[in-house]
């Protein structure tokens, strides 16, 4: 995705250089134009890959001051004590109790990660997170953000959302605020209670951190 990122970045700048010269870029930059493989205008965050969209600006500037991967590839995810007994068999009564409790997140988080399917529980994670954004000015950078980690059809963490949800999404990011995502939100919880959850229960992973703390409980 950075190499995706940079290569864009360079296109534009060269793109931008041709038109104030009459045509001829001077190489003053240091950054040679090259050419995009892609042959299109296409950028993350336009999907329909229309030519004036203005995502593309300052982009590299918005990817500093914003990210959502939350912890990405780190074996302990969130911070959070060791789970009890008690929370750990109350992940198995519903999806929400595991939800709730972050420790069930990360674990839950390292099960979807050998299913490859960690970019759901990402996605969540980073919704949560921006609907607490107090700042409103900061809405529609992080909004934006978002959309090109886990919506665009460009992202390698791209979620699995239908196109309904999707044609909400693209009308709602003309004027983003806190409420953007809630759909998506939703339905990738929901595939994550349909789908993984109950993989996730009947898992090695699971039973055996179960019978681990049953046998390091004093009640055992």
């Amino acid at each position: 995705m950075g190499s995706e990122r940079m290569e864009m970045r360079k296109r534009q700048m060269s793109v931008q250089q041709e038109s104030a010269a009459g045509g001829t870029a001077p190489a003053q930059q240091g950054q040679p134009g090259q050419a995009n493989p892609r042959g299109s205008n296409a950028c993350c965050f336009c999907w329909c890959c229309c030519c004036s969209c203005s995502w593309n600006e300052d982009q590299d500037d918005r990817n500093r001051k914003a990210s959502y991967d939350v912890k990405e590839g780190t074996a302990d995810c969130e911070d959070c004590p060791k789970p009890t007994l008690e929370e750990v068999r109350s992940w198995g009564q519903s999806f929400d109790k595991l939800m709730c409790c972050p420790a069930g997140r990360n674990a839950f988080r390292l099960f979807l990660r050998t299913e490859f399917s960690e970019e759901n529980m990402l996605f969540w994670l980073a919704c949560e997170e921006f609907c607490q954004e107090a700042n409103k000015s900061l809405v529609e950078e992080k909004a934006r953000v978002i959309y090109e980690d886990y919506i665009s059809i460009l992202s390698p963490k791209e979620v699995s959302l239908d196109s309904r949800v999707r044609e909400t999404i693209n009308r709602n990011m003309q004027e983003p605020n806190l409420h953007t995502f809630d759909e998506a939100q939703l339905q990738i919880y929901t595939l994550m209670q349909r789908d993984s959850y109950p993989r996730y229960m009947n898992s090695p992973a699971y039973k055996n951190l179960l019978n681990t703390l049953s046998e390091q409980s004093p009640e055992s």
